[in-house]
């Protein structure tokens, strides 16, 4: 890690946490960016909100300054004060057996050169590296009020720096560490101890910081409610689990002794709260003997948390998730950006960059729940990050008017060339749109990337419905879509479940009082067992007929009346079952007709089944119901022979209702075929009725109507252009008709439908009639 490297991006990336935008509390004007001075504080984690009932004083911002008299203050979190206790003992200079190939990057090597033999650091090393990085971190992102107390402990504790904002910074912490050197490995390992620095820790908590002074002072005599809470972070190399229970051990007992201390100074702060964060680091390819251990609470000022974890990239790892975790930060990755390549200066290629910044740039995505975005860090599993896409950079600052945030951003990764390049070009005054990544629809810019006096912020850009506009109807859907949701019947089931106080208090079956809360949420269970909310999902809860078993069947008990109220309901819905009487089925978004009647019935005696099976456990009265419903349900099989004949007409009505649709070649052509059949079926039932009759036990078959012949049926005449509905079923029923009674013999003697009259007189007067109807005498 190159120490000119870190400072440069010390005071060039930095995210939000203690401020960068003017807020609403100090009434600086909101939209913009301030400078640290005007508004350092604006963001502190939540959890630092305090009510005290008794204080009116007022309200206090970490950076002093007094806001309007309230019964609130803040108090300083464990993240104010972070004390770094690295083990310089000489166990501390053995390698940490993760080479490095200095060669790595020679692709022209020359032949005969023997090539450099690679490196190791030490334990050393990687534990001042990795704290260097997150307190490189902290100092970007927190720029003011989060504080390091470095102190490297040996045969004696050695106290690098200060509480004091000029103490603040990596170029002091570097210049002090090289001032103490690496750890002498032949130094006698019995004078040094981890414990003299451990002690230094607690004695630095316990003193008051610049900001809890001003805090203290502007409250005078209430002095006392400024919290003093702290971090001790000791990376070392412990021998077992007993040796980790010592030291948290010592830890407890130092600060319960300088909390006497504390008690009887005016220049000392008792330590309210500590968090103790071990680290172990071994050599890689050794085994550990240190168990982890998550965070537990040893007594009610300290808590302990235990990490083993191998020297190396794997240490820098575990810190970053935990500066991560200490801070309440979260990441966010750039994809797609757009980057020259250094030996073929025509050509581009796409790199990503991974930020950290505080959580609340992402709120937006948690309100939303839109979790699609989120993947892991390349870091591995251990943390996750928000992926952005890059847009085309912009010069004005319009959207800047659009923000509703802003945090200081630091990269994850400081020294690579993607993360160089992404930061210089915002601190040339460029300004970056970042998107959310979606598979379909239009572009969502939810972010931008854009530097002010110096330093990088990522601003949080209104994607979402603006809080000035009126909420949205409770019909209206995802993407302006209507849906329809059961707001009558909701508004009824609310009224339903009120909360009112029980006067009576019922026992249980222990004989102890049921608590009115927890009878409270019994009923709302079963009153949403089963509850549809959309209408197009439920055909029973339509149903008028369906209210009084749906009404009672919730119930926790059944009296015998609400159980022949249902089986009323039950047999009502079999008799309109019997007669086919329409269902109310929503056919929204539906082709055609929907489903049939019998269909409509299956689905209604479904879901009338799954509602009192909800139920079936209340009581053995909600089995009776039940079992009424499930013998309604079991048809006899004369009934069924009668809805297959049903389906069966209805099925040929609908194919005489599409045919009537076609032209007339195609329906003459059909008709006429049905005919035909009809006529073979006739005869083949005639042909069975004489086989019948010539039997000597069968009774005499009453006399069969003349059919007509085949060559007889009229011929449908053909027009052109198709036929109307009326002549179509009047042909069908002058057809069905003319086989259901002797024809007359004038008109199956008539000549083109033309039958002559008064045969006989031919015969009697020798006259002949005429097509005029004049007789003529021969």
């Amino acid at each position: 890690m190159k120490p000119e490297a870190l400072a440069m991006f010390q005071g060039s990336c930095r995210g939000n946490g203690e401020g960068g935008w003017a807020g609403t509390e100090s009434g600086e004007g909101a939209g913009w960016p301030v400078s640290r001075e005007a508004s350092p504080g604006a963001a502190e984690a939540s959890s630092t909100f305090v009510t005290y009932p008794t204080l009116g004083a007022a309200r206090l911002r970490e950076d002093g300054r007094c806001q309007e008299p309230q019964k609130k203050m803040k108090l300083f979190s464990e993240s104010h004060k972070t004390v770094f206790v690295v083990d310089h003992c000489p166990y501390m200079a053995e390698s940490c057996r993760q080479h490095v190939d200095f060669d790595m990057l020679m692709k022209n090597r020359t032949q005969g050169i023997i090539p450099l033999a690679p490196i190791s650091r030490s334990l050393w090393t990687c534990s001042v590296e990795s704290s260097m990085e997150y307190c490189r971190i902290m100092f970007d992102i927190f720029p003011f009020k989060k504080l390091v107390n470095f102190i490297v402990s040996d045969s004696g504790a050695n106290v690098l720096n200060s509480w004091n904002q000029e103490d603040q910074s990596l170029q002091e912490l570097m210049a002090a560490l090289a001032a103490v050197g690496p750890p002498n490995p032949r130094a006698d390992p019995e004078c040094c101890s981890i414990l003299h620095g451990l002690v230094a820790a607690v004695e630095a908590l316990c003193k008051i910081t610049e900001y809890q002074h001003e805090a203290r002072t502007l409250l005078m005599e209430n002095a006392d409610r400024v919290g003093n809470r702290g971090r001790i972070i000791c990376i070392t190399n412990a021998k077992s689990d007993s040796h980790v229970r010592m030291l948290e051990e010592f830890v407890q007992e130092t600060i319960h002794e300088h909390n006497k201390l504390a008690a009887n100074s005016d220049h000392l702060m008792q330590i309210q709260r500590c968090e103790l964060v071990l680290i172990h680091t071994y050599p890689v390819g050794e085994e550990s003997l240190v168990s982890d251990h998550l965070k537990k609470e040893l007594s009610p000022v300290l808590t302990s948390e235990v990490h083993s974890v191998r020297a190396g990239r794997h240490l820098a790892t575990r810190l970053n998730v935990l500066v991560q975790q200490h801070f309440d930060l979260a990441s966010t990755t750039i994809t797609n950006i757009p980057m020259k390549e250094e030996q073929h200066a025509n050509t581009s290629a796409n790199y990503d960059v991974e930020l950290l910044h505080h959580k609340e740039a992402h709120v937006d995505f948690l309100k939303s729940g839109d979790n699609h975005m989120g993947g892991s860090s390349k870091e591995g599993a251990l943390k996750e990050t928000v992926t952005l896409k890059w847009c085309t950079p912009r010069t004005n600052s319009v959207e800047l008017h659009y923000c509703t945030g802003a945090f200081r951003i630091s990269p994850v990764d400081v020294n690579s060339r993607p993360s160089s390049c992404l930061t210089n070009f915002l601190l040339n005054g460029r300004s970056v749109l970042l998107e959310q990544p979606r598979k379909s629809g239009s572009k969502v810019m939810s972010h931008m990337l854009s530097s002010h006096g110096g330093e990088i912020f990522l601003h949080v850009l209104s994607s979402s419905r603006s809080i000035l506009e009126d909420p949205p109807s409770i019909s209206e859907g995802c993407g302006g879509r209507v849906t329809d949701y059961r707001i009558t019947d909701f508004g009824e089931f609310m009224r339903e479940n009120r909360l009112t106080p029980f006067l009576e208090p019922r026992c249980k079956s222990d004989e102890s009082f049921e608590i009115p809360l927890e009878r409270a949420k019994d009923q709302l269970e079963k009153h949403t067992r089963y509850w549809p909310m959309i209408i197009s999902q439920t055909t029973i809860f339509n149903m008028q007929a369906v209210v009084p078993l749906a009404s009672v069947i919730v119930k926790e008990a059944l009296t015998d009346e609400d159980v022949l109220n249902c089986q009323k309901t039950i047999y009502n819905l079999v008799d309109m079952e019997r007669k086919n009487d329409p269902l109310p089925i929503s056919t929204v978004g539906t082709r055609g007709k929907g489903p049939k009647r019998d269909e409509q019935y299956r689905i209604m005696w479904n879901e009338l089944e799954t509602l009192v099976r909800a139920h079936i456990a209340n009581s053995d009265k909600h089995q009776r119901v039940l079992e009424c419903l499930l013998a309604c349900r079991s048809k006899p099989p004369e009934e069924e022979e009668r809805k297959k004949r049903g389906r069966k007409r209805e099925e040929k009505e609908e194919k005489s209702e599409k045919a009537g649709k076609d032209y007339e070649p195609e329906k003459s052509w059909q008709e006429s075929e049905r005919l035909k059949g009809l006529l073979e079926r006739e005869k083949e039932e005639l042909a069975e009725a004489e086989v019948i009759k010539d039997s000597p036990d069968s009774p005499e078959p009453p006399n069969k109507k003349p059919l007509v012949a085949v060559d007889e049926i009229p011929t449908i005449e053909k027009t052109k252009g198709p036929v109307s509905l009326l002549s179509l079923w009047s042909n069908r029923i002058n057809t069905a008709n003319s086989r259901k009674h002797q024809e007359f013999t004038g008109r199956l003697n008539s000549v083109n439908n033309k039958a002559e009259l008064y045969q006989h007189l031919k015969d009697e007067n020798g006259m002949e009639t005429t097509e005029n109807g004049k007789a003529s005498r021969q």
